[in-house]
């Protein structure tokens, strides 16, 4: 058997919302950067799943074609010997001029394949269309895309045209390609249920076949779906493509976390949103890792029943978890080491495939509103693609190149913190409920130390590195002082971490106006001795900086670039830390960051604003002192992705949005559910400020937004200080 391939893509969705078509090349850049092939190039990737779209090639009128964009790709892509798997439909209902539901989209996907296979008759590999019945779903059945049906007729008939589309499209390609290759792809999970809802399960579990059932010519009077379309008058459609098959040469099989489900009629054990049904019964649909113990089996189950189905050579065509980036090695980890072990079985499994290199927008909303953006390989967030540590993942995958430390932990899917909802127990063998062994035996693995044991941040590190499982030490003073060389000497001697996160330091704004010495001890000198002993180890650092080492009077929001020029001794001694680690050998990250707020520390504004308004009590907030708030939990997550993928030099870190202190209170105030009225907005002068405020410390990025919104992180802490208020009333009771 030849070697495990390791294959690749840019997420290339262009699909249709009523009239307005998105194209995700677009919103990743990835169309106007020629140099993103080279970056592919450099993973080493044997092939590339490209997107020949329809819909871009001839937009307007199905004998207008403009190749000048792919021309200049795919040429390049065979100058760098990388094969390209041409996609030519994905999640598509075709140009304006037909859809999914009309006699015209079959004919006309294959016109327009036959003129791709004319202009590239080098091309062996092709994917005229995605995912057919995922496709069908969202589009035809839920109506989250063009042509925006409820229907299961309509979903049969629009799975149908796409697979005619298939059909007669390898046929117009063979006729000038007669060796060229389907690679057909499709979302594959399965469906767990309770008793209650067990035929709705079995009918999801053979409908998730269908893309390859159809094709393989096995939908006939004896399927098990034959009659339910029959029922729809497609019986005609049936013996036809049955008669005329088109087997893929190796199917490709996308799964992810969420594509196992699992169906309760309980509902009352789940959030609404998970509410649906069927017409006939209600029930709760929800991730199936959320709920089973033993989890799903994942890859490894999805990939054994596809091969004992069929027995046709198999890729894994989409790898992709939207999640920290330790999460995304892990998952891709998961993928190449279920591929390596079922090959071991005898299974014809060919490539992996990392799939959104260039990360994706919107998924969160199935592209059906503006969302979040998603890392891949690359981050693209500032408009420079630049490296994640799933580079270096993807470039030592196929040998025994060194692993990062974190990929010594667990996926999340692997530990408790997965579930989400009451366990419902899944009949398994006794295997299933052993511990699941580690991607890779890396022995003891080196910590990541967080200095700063008695404070917020550093405690927040803690608790998120040890979400994530991260392997971490937490230092007291006792253990490192900074204050002390042979302290931190003897704690890097120790501890031999991998990376240092500096959380320690002062933090009381005015106080270091009196006490200007051991502010300036702390976060100047003690910081840039640790960074030193680091430095002289080869160890990377996390420090921290503010936005108060700037003086509010550019009228701007503040970006990385700009010179710091303080107006008090704190922000005096954070610009002091952050020019003398700068000039230091080796990665040291600063990020600069502001007006923290979290649900899990008693002291900062934020809570503040809870208890004195729960109180019935007025609160007076600045008015004249703009900052960005940010959200603890979200700079520490962001700020561990940073440090994981090697980030250097300053970043600025804050969840975004511009707000007078008075505002920012105001702001919790809403969310929780207070009464804003009671908020008195002052001159900060009144507020017995000894430190200068700058007017205007707002921060904003020129090397990317990596943070959410400030309205998600408010979302978040009022729903966590909800959940602190209901925990205290039971126990009160």
């Amino acid at each position: 058997m030849d070697l495990l391939e390791l294959w690749g893509g840019p997420e290339p969705t262009v699909n249709r919302i009523g009239d307005r078509f998105q194209d995700q090349l677009v919103l990743s850049g990835h169309q106007d950067r020629d140099d993103d092939l080279d970056r592919m190039a450099a993973l080493g990737l044997a092939a590339v799943r490209y997107p020949v779209l329809w819909e871009r090639i001839s937009p307007e009128d199905p004998d207008q074609h403009d190749w000048a964009w792919t021309d200049k790709r795919l040429h390049r892509l065979r100058e760098l010997g990388i094969r390209p798997i041409a996609g030519l439909c994905h999640h598509g209902s075709g140009p304006r001029y037909t859809d999914m539901l009309a006699d015209s989209f079959a004919p006309g996907l294959a016109k327009h394949a036959r003129a791709v296979a004319e202009r590239y008759p080098w091309i062996t590999e092709w994917t005229p269309v995605n995912e057919p019945v995922t496709t069908a779903r969202f589009s035809a059945l839920y109506g989250h895309w063009y042509p925006h049906t409820h229907d299961e007729g309509a979903f049969w008939l629009t799975l149908l045209n796409q697979i005619d589309a298939v059909r007669l499209s390898m046929a117009a390609i063979r006729e000038v390609i007669p060796y060229a290759k389907l690679i057909q792809t499709d979302d594959l999970g399965r469906t767990y249920a309770t008793s209650a809802v067990r035929e709705q399960a079995a009918f999801d579990n053979a409908r998730r076949w269908m893309s390859w059932d159809l094709l393989c010519g096995r939908v006939t009077p004896q399927h098990d779906l034959w009659k339910r379309l029959c029922r729809h008058g497609l019986e005609d459609r049936l013996h036809a493509i049955a008669d005329a098959p088109c087997p893929p040469d190796i199917i490709g099989v996308n799964h992810y976390l969420t594509s196992d489900r699992f169906l309760d009629h309980r509902v009352q054990r789940y959030p609404a949103h998970t509410r649906g049904g069927n017409g006939k019964q209600v029930f709760a649909d929800t991730e199936a890792i959320r709920v089973l113990t033993p989890p799903p089996p994942g890859f490894i189950g999805v990939l054994r029943e596809t091969w004992e189905r069929y027995g046709i050579p198999i890729a894994i065509t989409e790898a992709h978890n939207g999640c920290t980036r330790e999460e995304q090695m892990r998952w891709m980890a998961d993928a190449w080491d279920a591929a390596h072990q079922l090959r071991a079985e005898g299974v014809d499994l060919r490539a992996v495939t990392s799939w959104a290199l260039f990360g994706s927008c919107g998924w969160n909303t199935l592209l059906t509103a503006p969302g979040v953006y998603e890392p891949g390989a690359w981050d693209v967030s500032s408009g420079t693609p630049r490296e994640t540590a799933m580079v270096p993942l993807l470039k030592g995958l196929p040998g025994d190149a060194p692993k990062h430390p974190v990929m010594a932990g667990q996926g999340w899917w692997r530990r408790n913190i997965r579930i989400e909802h009451p366990i419902t127990p899944r009949p398994a063998p006794l295997r299933d409920y052993l511990p699941s062994p580690k991607w890779a035996d890396l022995g003891n693995s080196p910590p990541v130390l967080i200095a700063g044991a008695t404070g917020t941040l550093g405690q927040a590190f803690a608790r998120y590195a040890a979400h994530r499982d991260i392997v971490h030490v937490l230092t007291s003073r006792a253990e490192l002082d900074l204050a002390d060389p042979a302290s931190i000497d003897a704690a890097l001697d120790r501890y031999k971490p991998w990376a240092v996160i500096n959380a320690a330091g002062w933090v009381r704004v005015d106080d270091a106006e009196d006490e200007a010495g051991a502010c300036m001890a702390a976060n100047a000198d003690g910081a840039v001795r640790l960074a030193q002993a680091c430095a002289a180890r080869g160890i990377p650092t996390v420090s921290f900086s503010s936005d108060l080492v700037f003086d509010g009077t550019t009228g701007r929001p503040y970006v990385e670039s700009d010179t710091p020029a303080p107006l008090g001794v704190y922000g005096q001694s954070k610009a002091q830390a952050e020019a003398q680690i700068a000039a230091l050998p080796g990665k040291h990250l600063m990020i600069r960051t502001a007006a923290f707020f979290s649900p899990h520390d008693a002291h900062n504004f934020a809570v503040h604003v809870v208890n004195t308004l729960s109180r019935g009590e007025r609160l007076a907030a600045a008015a004249d002192a703009v900052v960005t708030p940010t959200y603890v939990p979200h700079l520490c997550n962001t700020a561990l992705d940073l440090l994981i993928d090697g980030a250097e030099g300053i970043w600025h870190l804050s969840n975004g949005e511009p707000l007078s202190w008075a505002d920012f209170a105001s702001r919790v105030a809403q969310a929780t559910g207070l009464d804003p009225s009671l908020i008195d907005a002052v001159p900060g002068d009144t507020l017995g400020w000894k430190a200068k405020r700058p007017a205007n410390a707002a921060l904003a990025s020129e090397r990317g937004t990596l943070m959410p919104s400030f309205t998600r992180a408010l979302e978040s802490f009022a729903q966590k200080i909800a959940q602190s208020r209901t925990v205290e009333h039971r126990t009160a009771a």
